[in-house]
């Protein structure tokens, strides 16, 4: 009686022999011996199966912690939550609505405008539309699946918004320093070519860092300490050194980040100083109060990511990690119509006339009874 073997499980269907090794020789078995030797190695087979389940996860689903674990406020933050969701998509819908109608917003900026709140209504809903259900549940678990679709459309939609406003920034920038030259540098063909360079960038991004961050093997627990499959997070459960890896996602991060930052900066630090000569007091105020509500969006917008992928973990916790996460996942996407749009005469201008239009034919139907 041998004391150790390998089953080789090499099977030949036509032969109706296998392959055994035992102290080293290689033994044929007839059909009998097989199923005999498979059935005394049966439960060391389920043990040896049992140990990869646990090193290779990446077949099984992934456990959010999530936002609600508090039992005494987990009911006020999901109102709260909610109402934003619902804000965002409402007031996003709105100014889309209002820009594709009104022949006086078919201007460069309100294009642009349309498209960072048809970003904000996607990017809004890959993340708390599955967190709201989770809770109404009672369940926390995503599968693989869905958590690389997941990490894959937020890089998508959040990198592209990163360019996005960026060149935003440089139209108001044209648009104040240059209004001569604006028809030219802000033509048709250029605001097609900066919505599909937002478009490109994003896509780029997670076309290259999803396959990456969801090919390591997830050998740790299933818990992923955030509400959404966030890549820092997602990491914190591999087995495998990510060191290089964290260090390509770290230089993509100062690209999409840093950059289009500082062409914001620089554009309305451009723009304030148009606007310091200008002898008007009245359009000085105007243009600094815009500014600073802009500024502000911006800056909470892009300092929440740089604070989460540019420091060094070892200066911020999983719980701050989260509570940045969402002022640029759930606050940014409610904010941005409501800042750059919505307080805009023509925006509110464009609001009226619709309502008008929306009232006029129910009057008209109200007479005819």
């Amino acid at each position: 009686m041998c004391q150790e073997y390998y089953f080789l499980n090499v099977f030949f269907p036509l032969l109706k022999v296998c392959c055994l090794t035992i102290n080293s020789c290689v033994v044929i078995l007839l059909p009998w011996e097989c199923y005999h030797l498979i059935w005394k190695i049966l439960p060391y087979i389920g043990t040896t199966v049992g140990s990869m389940e646990a090193y290779n996860t990446s077949s099984t689903d992934f456990t959010f912690m999530g936002l609600f674990n508090r039992k005494e406020t987990s009911g006020l933050l999901f109102a709260i939550i909610s109402i934003i969701f619902f804000t965002a998509l409402m007031a996003n819908g709105v100014m889309i609505f209002l820009i594709q109608t009104d022949l006086r917003l078919h201007t460069p900026m309100y294009f642009l405008l349309s498209h960072l709140s048809l970003i904000d209504m996607m990017y809004i809903s890959t993340i708390v539309p599955k967190m709201l259900v989770d809770y109404l549940l009672d369940q926390r678990t995503i599968s693989f699946v869905g958590c690389t679709a997941q990490h894959f459309l937020y890089l998508t939609l959040v990198g592209a918004e990163f360019f996005l406003l960026g060149l935003m920034a440089y139209d108001r920038y044209v648009a104040i320093c240059n209004p001569l030259r604006y028809p030219v540098l802000m033509s048709r063909r250029v605001c097609w070519m900066i919505i599909a360079g937002s478009w490109f960038g994003g896509s780029l991004d997670g076309f290259l860092l999803t396959p990456i961050t969801m090919s390591f093997p997830f050998c740790n627990s299933r818990e992923i300490n955030h509400f959404f499959c966030e890549a820092p997070a997602v990491l914190k459960l591999a087995c495998a050194d990510t060191a290089l890896y964290e260090t390509v996602m770290y230089v993509c991060c100062v690209l999409m980040l840093l950059i289009p930052f500082s062409v914001v900066l620089a554009s309305y630090a451009r723009i304030l100083t148009t606007v310091q000569r200008m002898s008007s007091v009245e359009g000085r105020k105007k243009a600094f109060a815009t500014c600073s509500s802009h500024m502000t969006v911006v800056s909470l917008f892009y300092g929440a990511a740089m604070y989460t992928y540019m420091l060094p973990h070892s200066y911020h916790t999983p719980a701050q990690d989260k509570v940045l996460s969402v002022f640029y996942t759930i606050l940014t996407p409610m904010l941005n119509p409501l800042i750059y749009s919505l307080r805009n005469k023509d925006v509110t201008g464009a609001l009226k006339r619709a309502l008008g239009r929306f009232k006029g034919p129910q009057r008209v139907s109200g007479g005819a009874f």
